[in-house]
């Protein structure tokens, strides 16, 4: 059936709707586990196979940077050819590119090759990004009232893939060695083949596609879902940006430089795989309470907790002591709650801002500025530890993520910034 015969039969009829929407979501949660184990490897052991190469800890920042800045344009190309073609082909390409980045990482540590390796991390970056522009599939045919729900329900199915990779990086070390490649590669194997199945089975299942759907529904109803008078908020965008690349330079910046400091402090690989693998599940697991509640309490209230939450992060990564693996886990349980609240409150944002006709555009735009905002992160990062420390760095990406609550508090007393009907 083609999309076009879908609009003529859902239009009008909520339940048909809402059965298209269910579908959509089991197709994207496969695509989300799968992606999950992908995006883990990077920031599980992407900082030590580089510190390894270089031979110097003031380069460890460098992978987290050039994922995210291949994320960044990736996240262009994709929403770009999603406008053109569909969430189908944008998502499906986006993954396979990442998983190919992934195994050029893999024959880069074989090899040791360093120009390689920042190859194909920058080339990896393309399955970080799909992996998080899968979200924006499950609100195309979401309801306003609905959109941080359907938000989370994506986000949270990453939840299985990312925890397992991190507390597989043992295991993944000793199928890398038993292949004759260095134990820090077997994530990026696992990422190789999760990215790409991720890909073929977006490119097989997804039918119809929910955006062309979408789009063809406002198109023929010569209407589009907004939230207030048919009109989309601009204001809205603005605090939908700071939110979503505050929350990510913060999470980014302590999280990059986590596992440097957890080994220069005599943590073995095992304690760096639970408190990242934690630190991910934080991220994402929460997303079953946190989007129900941008739904019911309201993305301006949930997007000021999330700079709130960010800074007692990075407070207690400053602060815990070295040998504390306990308050470690704390710490990075809280980054990742923190971020986890802002990009959800910041996606549903950027939804009721847009037109669908625009919207695959501007979503991969601003996934763009998170990815810069990333980058910036990741690479600054080794610099500060270098320079001064893991606890200035941690206190700097806590107070940073501040800056987000003035400007969602001027939005929101310009009158720029209203809550959907629910």
């Amino acid at each position: 059936m083609s999309h076009h015969d879908v609009v003529s039969l859902i239009e009008g009829d909520d339940a048909e709707r809402a059965a298209l929407q269910r579908r959509v979501l089991r197709v994207v949660v496969v695509s989300q586990v799968l992606g999950g184990a992908g995006l883990a490897a990077g920031i599980t052991v992407g900082a030590l196979l580089a510190e390894d190469m270089l031979g110097t800890d003031g380069g460890a920042g460098l992978p987290a940077a050039l994922f995210t800045l291949g994320s960044a344009l990736s996240a262009y190309l994709v929403g770009l050819l999603t406008q053109r073609r569909g969430r189908r082909v944008g998502l499906g390409t986006g993954f396979a590119a990442g998983g190919a980045g992934a195994l050029g990482v893999v024959a880069a540590g074989a090899l040791d090759q360093v120009p390689l390796l920042f190859v194909s991390l920058f080339v990896y970056g393309a399955g970080t990004a799909t992996n998080l522009q899968a979200r924006y599939a499950g609100t195309d045919l979401a309801l306003p009232a609905e959109r941080g729900t359907a938000v989370s329900t994506a986000l949270v199915s990453t939840t299985l893939g990312a925890v397992a990779g991190p507390n597989l990086v043992g295991p993944l070390g000793g199928l890398a060695e038993s292949l004759g490649l260095p134990p820090l590669t077997g994530p990026f194997l696992l990422a190789g083949v999760a990215f790409l199945t991720a890909g073929a089975w977006l490119a097989t299942q997804l039918r119809p596609d929910p955006f062309l759907v979408a789009r063809a529904l406002a198109e023929r109803a010569e209407r589009v879902a907004v939230v207030v008078e048919g009109r989309p908020h601009r204001s809205g965008l603005v605090v939908a940006a700071t939110v979503m690349v505050l929350t990510q330079v913060a999470m980014v910046g302590i999280m990059t430089m986590t596992p440097v400091h957890m080994r220069d402090h005599d943590h073995g690989l095992p304690a760096v795989g639970l408190v990242i693998g934690l630190h991910v599940a934080a991220m994402f697991l929460p997303s079953l309470v946190t989007g129900p509640l941008v739904d019911r309490v309201g993305r301006i209230p949930m997007a000021i907790s999330s700079g709130v939450i960010l800074l007692l992060a990075g407070l207690t990564a400053a602060y815990a002591p070295a040998d504390s693996l306990a308050m470690l886990v704390l710490a990075l349980v809280l980054l990742g709650l923190g971020w986890n609240v802002g990009l959800i409150a910041g996606t549903t944002l950027v939804v009721d801002s847009t037109t669908p006709a625009e919207r695959p555009r501007v979503q991969g735009t601003f996934d763009i500025l998170v990815a810069l905002g990333g980058a910036g992160g990741g690479a600054v990062s080794g610099l500060v530890v270098a320079g001064s420390s893991y606890a200035t760095l941690s206190l700097a990406g806590g107070v940073l993520s501040l800056l987000l609550v003035p400007v969602v508090l001027w939005a929101r007393a310009a009158g720029g910034l209203r809550e959907p009907a629910r």
